[in-house]
């Protein structure tokens, strides 16, 4: 049994963050564990309020985590301030952690910016280096290159900026593009298009927790990374397919419809 950690906020819903993360985990049949960064009040019509945990409450969390069952790999998400980024890596570092996927949660679905410049830098200078792979969507990889990402020039150019700053992978999400859903590899230095096909469905709720996650549950079983990716990709578009409409707003994915 391969045991899978995710680090990230709790969605009440149940459609991303922890619980997407959670049943991600469970449709590969490993054994999910989670660190718990925030408490959102959200649903399918968006977030209400945010409840940060201490960054002294999340590193006793990760301490208890690798003391005991330690992770084959791990997935992080939701990240909301300096404090809590600064303990994880402090805590990844210590305990020589592996296979390390990172979904930058930086910007909402309207476009808002998710953390103040504090966080931003320090995401970006002690986090995102850990990485084995960071799967930004096309908003995400504009705020971590400061340039206009609108199309898959700007998207290749973005990950050569980003590569600058990482050595890991860096996966573009192309789901915000208007005629296909193509996602960037950038992988040693070199570009790879993923094709895609367009999925009419509105209900995409958790789509990047669900994808990042999925490819930290392929690599913990030791595929490499661009398979990890392309299986992923698969029961993503899977999962959005299904067609599961559930709530007012932008709905969830159906994670089991394998089972």
């Amino acid at each position: 049994m391969k045991k899978l950690l995710s680090i990230a906020g709790s969605d009440c819903s149940g459609g991303a963050g922890i619980q997407a993360d959670l049943k991600t985990f469970a449709a590969y049949k490993t054994y999910g564990m989670t660190v718990i960064t925030s408490l959102t009040s959200q649903n399918t019509m968006g977030v209400s309020d945010v409840a940060d945990m201490t960054p002294e409450f999340v590193g006793k969390q990760l301490d208890a985590i690798f003391d005991d069952i330690y992770p084959d790999a791990i997935k992080i998400g939701m990240v909301s301030n300096e404090g809590i980024i600064n303990i994880i890596a402090e805590k990844l570092k210590e305990y020589k952690a592996k296979n390390i996927v990172i979904d930058p949660v930086m910007v909402s679905t309207s476009g808002g910016i998710l953390m103040n410049a504090e966080a931003k830098n320090s995401l970006i200078e002690k986090l995102l280096p850990l990485a084995d792979i960071i799967t930004p969507n096309m908003k995400e990889a504009a705020v971590l290159s400061n340039m206009e990402v609108n199309n898959k020039n700007d998207m290749e150019k973005a990950a050569e900026i980003i590569s600058q700053t990482i050595d890991g992978a860096i996966l573009i999400t192309g789901g915000h593009l208007p005629d296909s859903a193509d996602d960037l590899l950038y992988i040693n230095k070199k570009v790879k298009w993923i094709n895609g096909d367009k999925v009419k469905n509105p209900n995409t709720h958790g789509t990047g927790c669900t994808l990042s996650s999925a490819i930290a549950a392929n690599l913990g079983k030791g595929m490499t990374l661009e398979k990890s990716f392309i299986e992923a990709k698969e029961y993503l578009t899977g999962a959005i397919k299904d067609n599961l409409n559930l709530g007012k707003g932008r709905g969830p994915l159906n994670h089991f419809y394998k089972q």
